[in-house]
């Protein structure tokens, strides 16, 4: 890669954070990019936000380690608990989340101001996307709803079916069976949305379902253009992982849309 721009970091607790990798090379094809998921670890919305804290500086620590010129949050329990602590340790490197860029897009998409997250458990107990949607739209209506059995599910590669629409009507109905329902959904999770398809078919048809990788990959390329790689040819990705090398190829390609390789994959101790 001699000649080249240092490749843009990116780390998730596991393979979720590759739908927000997919956008990103989606938007900047000749970027080169180190992907980290911290699979041995996940997941981490069932952890204390110190837990995720130290984990976070972890793994961004073993990014910056590969000279890394911006590191990207593609974890929304991440981007909620340790964003603050990731710019304190590393000021000079930008550091960009998911949160902000799925409450622009949900402020966005919501003609009424009313509008559902689900996301896991320390995601909604922080509160984080509450705050986020309200800096841009103070009166707005939040209904927030941890979903962790969504993580478990896209995980196993389980994306659709009548397992996986009985586990949305569980959680979605109570959400949207009101008079007034929301009439725009936030993926709260980076692993949400290879389960979109099936969302879909048991929302209501109104509901906009607002996805955070495509607005995240446009606060990024903002971020990074005035280093970014030239010419035609597409970037690189270099993979890493902190356990299961076949498992994370296998999952992994549901999640970025192309074929992972098992022996692609470098397995790292954090």
């Amino acid at each position: 890669m001699s000649g080249r721009a240092p490749p843009i970091g990116v780390f998730d607790s596991g393979v979720g954070g590759l739908t927000v990798l997919r956008e990103l090379r989606r938007a900047m094809p000749a970027e080169d990019f180190v992907y980290l998921g911290d699979t041995a670890r996940l997941p981490y919305g069932t952890k204390s936000a110190e837990t995720v804290v130290r984990y976070s500086l972890q793994c961004a620590a073993a990014l910056v380690a590969r000279r890394i010129r911006c590191l990207v949050v593609a974890c929304n329990t991440a981007s909620a608990s340790a964003l603050g602590a990731l710019r304190a340790r590393h000021p000079t490197l930008p550091v960009i989340g998911v949160i902000d860029a799925g409450a622009e897009a949900a402020v966005a998409a919501s003609r009424k101001r009313c509008i559902a997250v689900i996301a896991t458990e320390g995601t909604i107990a922080g509160g984080a996307y509450q705050r986020a949607i309200h800096r841009l739209a103070a009166s707005a209506r939040i209904e927030a709803r941890p979903c962790p059995l969504f993580v478990a599910m896209a995980e196993e590669g389980w994306t659709q079916g009548p397992i996986v629409e009985a586990v949305a009507h569980r959680y979605l109905d109570p959400l949207f069976s009101c008079d007034d329902p929301p009439d725009a959904l936030v993926l709260g999770c980076t692993h949400f949305p290879v389960l979109a398809p099936a969302l879909r078919r048991v929302l209501p048809p109104s509901v906009c379902i607002v996805d955070s990788a495509a607005t995240t990959a446009a606060a990024v390329q903002r971020q990074v253009a005035a280093g970014a790689a030239p010419g035609a040819v597409r970037g690189a990705v270099r993979w890493l992982a902190t356990d299961g090398a076949e498992r994370f190829a296998r999952v992994g390609s549901i999640f970025l849309g192309e074929a992972l390789r098992a022996d692609a994959v470098e397995i790292i101790d954090l």
